[in-house]
């Protein structure tokens, strides 16, 4: 391991990187700005490091402003690994009178949502081409129904999950008329933050902005990249009375569903990168990253709004997403809870200690807080419990983290037998033959020593762990 290590620090340092390892975190600064704060990753040595990732890391902690503000702390964790838009996947960093748009991206509020229901696995495999074949047509297909009045839309995005709650109580539409919305109400305090950020309908595309019955194409989506809709047994329970608590017991039916905002993100996430970069001093060296803060107090307080009506949507489509498992679960085995156990963002930014907390491919770990960590859809996925620890800025990883990346996956000569994917035993429904491919095991990091990592590190204790049945990739 040593001289490997010493290679990589003397490859970095003659690409502009100070890099030190004390066999559990690494520390990064640029050479060109001492004065910067030290980035500092989780990295346990079993786990690749990429210099990329670590380059990215040190560039986002030595953002600064013109006009004020800075970059207090970056933490990185142990998934991390290199960004397509130049801010590293793991990223979290705390700012003090500015914030990044960069750092949370354009997928705001990617997020998991975990439920379990008393099913016996047994019976739901007898049911499994059954419940599939109902689930590819919503998914894929098309056959869910989420029509929804003008002003239960515009609740949501002003609001969140309460004002799209209590307008949908008024006049539910489509699949909104078979749900529980009772249910969803008592549920809400298991969503962070109960689900309700304060937005803004203007930031909403034209296309949502119109009177009457509003057919969303994007609500109830998964989504490509890493994003998926799970079904899982709760293998193990490790803390029995947090689990008690929670609702979890071990032999349980799960799912699990991972994304985001999708369109909505994607428009809200461009138009404030660009907003950055245009509200940049004039004659000012622009950053050597392409990352563009915000330091004018009243673009802050636009993007935050902006943010934050995104963040909305994504909890909406989280919960649709999940709807649509438990109302065919109700319509498979009858009366069926499966209540929620949390529901928790990845990319916002949200108050931290008189500043901003961006999170970028991160979950939040405060206190007591419970923590969901997928695996690959091969292995296992994991249930803890945030300790808050503040050198970690109360942040766990939202997963493994890639190892290989999509293309070199897919490419032509890459090894495509099963067993070299880690697909043997694995049932991945999808669209097309290549999601398969992009999103095997092997294309990720192993779950185990991530997860370890961040219990040794006092950020996590595990709750549960959960094995997959089967996984749809859009």
């Amino acid at each position: 391991m040593q001289p490997k290590l010493n290679r990589l620090l003397r490859a970095l340092a003659r690409e502009g990187l100070d890099v030190a390892y004390d066999g559990r975190v690494y520390t990064v600064r640029l050479q060109a700005d001492p004065h910067a704060p030290p980035a500092e990753v989780l990295l346990p040595p079993d786990l690749p490091v990429e210099g990329k990732a670590l380059q990215q890391l040190a560039a986002l902690a030595a953002l600064h402003h013109p006009d004020g503000g800075r970059v207090k702390q970056v933490r990185a964790t142990p998934d991390f690994h290199p960004g397509d838009s130049g801010v590293a996947i793991g990223s979290v960093v705390h700012t003090e009178g500015l914030v990044v748009p960069g750092a949370v991206g354009t997928d705001i509020n990617c997020g998991m949502r975990l439920h379990v229901a008393d099913i016996p696995v047994e019976a739901f495999l007898a049911r499994r081409d059954a419940f599939v074949e109902r689930m590819k047509g919503h998914y894929f297909f098309g056959t869910r129904d989420v029509a929804q009045g003008s002003r239960a839309l515009e609740a949501l995005l002003r609001d969140g999950l309460p004002g799209w709650l209590l307008e949908t109580e008024g006049q539910p539409l489509g699949m909104a008329a078979r749900m529980d919305l009772g249910q969803l109400d008592r549920e809400a305090a298991r969503v962070h933050l109960g689900g309700a950020l304060e937005g803004d309908p203007a930031w909403a595309p034209t296309g949502l902005r119109r009177e009457g019955v509003v057919r969303d194409p994007g609500l109830a989506t998964i989504g490509g990249g890493n994003h998926f809709v799970e079904v899982q047994r709760v293998e193990a329970v490790v803390d029995r009375a947090r689990a008690w608590a929670w609702g979890v017991r071990e032999g349980q039916l799960a799912f699990m569903v991972h994304s985001g905002s999708r369109d909505m993100g994607k428009h809200v996430g461009r138009a404030w990168q660009e907003r950055a970069r245009a509200a940049w001093p004039v004659g000012a060296p622009h950053p050597a990253s392409g990352i563009f803060p915000l330091a004018d107090p009243v673009k802050v307080r636009e993007y935050l709004k902006a943010e934050a009506t995104a963040a909305n949507y994504a909890f909406l489509n989280r919960l649709l997403l999940a709807e649509l498992v438990r109302q065919t679960l109700r319509e498979l085995f009858g009366d069926v809870e499966a209540p929620l156990v949390y529901d928790v963002p990845h990319n916002i930014t949200l108050p931290w200690e008189g500043g901003w907390l961006a999170r970028k491919g991160a979950c939040p770990a405060e206190e007591d807080q419970p923590v969901i960590i997928p695996g690959s859809m091969g292995a296992t996925s994991y249930l803890m419990r945030g300790l808050g620890n503040a050198k970690a800025l109360a942040s766990a990883s939202h997963g493994a983290g890639r190892a290989h990346s999509r293309f070199s996956m897919s490419r032509g000569g890459a090894k495509h037998r099963e067993e070299d994917l880690g697909l043997t035993g694995v049932d991945c429904i999808a669209l097309r033959a290549e999601r398969r491919i992009e999103e095997a095991p092997a294309a990720y990091k192993p779950i185990g020593p991530v997860v370890a990592s961040q219990v040794d590190a006092d950020i996590v204790r595990e709750v549960a762990r959960l094995k997959p049945l089967m996984t749809f990739k859009a």
